[in-house]
Parts: C-alpha cells; structure tokens; sequence
C-alpha cells in the first residue's frame, strides 16, 4: 500500500519560515505527479502547489506564489514544500498527495485527480 509520510509542520511567528517533507513508499515515485493542499479550521482542503513527475514544471495557488517552493527529489522519493513569509492565514494541516493518472509533464493541480494523500501535517503561524 502506498504510503505519504509529511513531516516538518509545528509553531512559527509570521514572516517566518518552514520546510514540510514528505516522503513517499510503496510506488514508482517517479512515474507520480505530486502536490501539497492544506486544511483550514472552518474552510474547505483546498490546492496549494504541484509539481510534475520529472521536468520540474510547478503550479502554486495565488495565495502562496512567490512565498512557497515545491520540489522534488526523485533519488529520495521525497517531495518538499518551502514556506517563507508565512501568515497567520497559512495555518492549516498541510496534506502531500500523489496521482499517477495526470500525465507526467504537466503538475498536480486538482483535488479530484488525487489518488493518494498523507496523514497530514499541522502548521500553526501565530506570534
């Protein structure tokens, strides 16, 4: 069974930063677009970024370009998502997700392509 381990959330003062790891098993992670979303207390999930299986090509919300990277290493089966100038409106459980259907040159953009997703991890920005 495939599995999406994210690691890396906790308690940081706005304007600062954070490194959200996920590390992936069980599958050709290569051959996996993969992608970030986060859940608000009260809001919908909703899509943060995606990155494509090989090429690198990445697709961020409005919300965060220009604040957060993903990137990808295939070597490690890991995927990760650098947060800098986080706001207290970033706080969220942040869930790494995996699909296998999208075709790999383009990234992850879509809640309904989905095939996987991580247990979670909680990222609380507040002074």
């Amino acid at each position: 069974q495939v599995q999406l381990v994210e690691s890396g959330g906790g308690l940081v003062q706005p304007g600062g930063s954070l490194r959200l790891t996920c590390a992936a098993s069980r599958l050709t992670f290569s051959n996996y677009v993969m992608g970030w979303f986060r859940h608000a207390p009260g809001k919908e999930r909703e899509f943060v970024t995606g990155i494509s299986c090989r090429d690198g090509t990445t697709y961020y919300a409005d919300s965060v370009k220009g604040r957060f990277t993903i990137s990808r290493d295939n070597a490690k089966n890991t995927v990760y998502l650098q947060m800098n100038n986080l706001k207290a409106e970033d706080t969220a459980v942040y869930y790494c997700a995996a699909d296998f259907r999208t075709p790999c040159d383009r990234p992850l953009s879509r809640m309904d392509a989905v095939e996987y997703w991580g247990q979670g991890t909680q990222v609380t920005v507040s002074s």
